[in-house]
């Protein structure tokens, strides 16, 4: 049998952790996370980390294995994953993969694409900008130089705009345009499950899970991370608006209320990337988990 990576895919906080389980359970596999927010040890609650029941009853791999004081990026992830895969697929014949961050989850599936070599004065120029300027400004340009991008990266991260910005300013090309490499050879064929739901469905979903966060200690943990808020790994949702909080720059409710804002925002930038790729089997949240099982062995076994 070919070997198979079942990669599950989708916005934030529409079940994808459940449904990778049920498959892991009904396949009798393991799990590897490509959620680059869950990869790091200190930040459990605000990344929706699964349950310890969920980690004990599958295996899962690039689950808080790094401290937020690691540097960790998405080719040092490739490399670990393919060589966890390497020895996986000695035994199992099929993979789970799980995740929302989509450039983690194309690494894997189709390899990292090549960029260009860049005048470092030009990031040297939009560093001392994002400064002087803000990130406002640098987000207003990577808009006019790169529309795509903009739609679909992390665009509250600076290092991601600033990334983008250098390669449309250093090659006089949009950063989206260098994509579209050739997928690299890969010893297993990947089957990319998608899961989605209305509209409403994902942000009532996405609030009720902020208002969980906040019950199980979010804001507690935030605080305990303040000294490290200028580290890339805090520059995410729902730290980085406690930060301001903390620093009374607003009050709470208006913080969690931003979180619930920014995680919407986020939801529709993953849901802009994924549906770039037609070779998504796309499912309804609320499907019959044996209907997508059904699936997956016609496609794995034809």
């Amino acid at each position: 049998m070919t070997n198979f990576l079942l990669s599950v895919v989708g916005p934030t906080a529409v079940g994808k952790t459940a449904l990778s389980i049920t498959l892991a359970k009904h396949f009798q596999t393991e799990i590897i996370s490509a959620d680059s927010r869950q990869f790091f040890k200190e930040m459990r609650i605000g990344t929706a980390v699964p349950g310890e029941e969920d980690l004990t009853v599958v295996n899962h791999h690039f689950i808080q294995h790094k401290s937020i004081h690691d540097e960790y990026n998405v080719g040092a992830f490739e490399q670990d994953t393919l060589a966890v895969l390497r020895t996986l697929y000695k035994n199992l014949d099929v993979v789970i993969m799980v995740g929302g961050s989509g450039l983690y989850l194309k690494a894997i599936t189709d390899g990292l694409d090549d960029f260009p070599d860049i005048d470092p004065d030009i990031r040297e120029v939009l560093n001392t900008r994002l400064k002087k300027e803000g990130l406002k400004a640098l987000q207003d340009e990577l808009h006019v130089r790169d529309p795509l991008s903009y739609s679909t990266i992390a665009i509250d991260n600076p290092h991601r705009v600033i990334r983008a910005l250098e390669i449309c300013i250093g090659t006089d090309k949009p950063y989206s345009s260098f994509l579209n490499a050739p997928k690299a050879k890969r010893n297993f064929k990947t089957l990319t499950i998608g899961l989605t739901a209305n509209r409403d469905i994902i942000y009532n979903r996405i609030n009720d899970r902020v208002d969980q966060m906040i019950k199980e200690g979010l804001i507690e943990e935030a605080r305990s991370l303040l000294p490290f808020k200028h580290l890339n790994a805090l520059n995410t949702v729902g730290y980085k608006e406690l930060f301001k909080y903390f620093n009374k720059e607003c009050n709470l409710e208006f913080a969690v209320s931003e979180i619930k804002k920014n995680s919407r925002r986020f939801a529709k930038r993953q849901l802009t990337w994924f549906r770039k790729d037609e070779s998504i089997k796309w499912f309804d949240f609320e499907d019959d988990p044996n209907q997508i099982i059904q699936y997956i062995n016609s496609n794995i076994t034809s």
